[in-house]
């Protein structure tokens, strides 16, 4: 039997391609009033994450993420049942109180790489058309939350089975905008 990472990608990864898709609405897990987040955006950089600090849906070994417009992003329903699951991180991941399912995670540093991107979890929302996920990130950190460090040759082989290359940190790409990040702060680049 496969390893189950994530139920949007376990049977594989839906490359869902709608033209000039503009985003759509993130639901919370709430029966009765549930908080609703409106994204006019596409997603970017979606991709499975196995931190121990983003939200999971039960069973799940990774959660799915992806990044949009901060400006693109608003709270249009039942804000009042949100609140920050951890203020001292640097991603201010607000959940709702009542299911715990977190709606977006925003970084309030501006001097952050990823300042003015909000992160948000996909399979919230109805619409079909989201960028799909395209790698695994922090895939070491599920060990962190219990998973057994003998079979992590099977979790990465399943990864690249789905065609999520697997890191230990983030893709070439982000690491690359944050080390760019970093060299014009100090003056290395212009």
């Amino acid at each position: 039997m496969a390893i189950s990472i994530h139920p949007a990608v376990n049977r594989g990864v839906k490359k869902t391609v709608v033209k000039n898709f503009a985003g759509g609405t993130l639901t919370c897990k709430c029966a009765k009033d549930p908080v609703t987040v409106s994204v006019m955006s596409q997603s970017a950089h979606n991709h499975v994450c196995g931190c121990t600090k983003c939200w999971k849906p039960k069973g799940a070994l990774f959660s799915q993420v992806a990044v949009v417009p901060r400006a693109a992003l608003k709270v249009t329903a039942n804000e009042q049942k949100l609140q920050v699951v951890d203020p001292s991180a640097t991603i201010q991941r607000y959940a709702c109180k009542e299911c715990g399912v977190h709606m977006y995670g925003r970084i309030e540093n501006q001097k952050h790489p990823f300042y003015g991107l909000d992160f948000i979890h996909t399979e919230l929302s109805k619409q079909k058309g989201w960028s799909p996920p395209t790698f695994a990130a922090f895939v070491s950190s599920i060990i962190e939350s219990g998973f057994k460090p003998g079979k992590m040759k099977e979790v990465r082989k399943r990864l690249k089975e789905l065609k999520l290359p697997p890191y230990d940190c983030l893709s070439p790409v982000l690491m690359d905008a944050i080390a760019t990040h970093v060299a014009k702060a100090a003056g290395k680049l212009k």
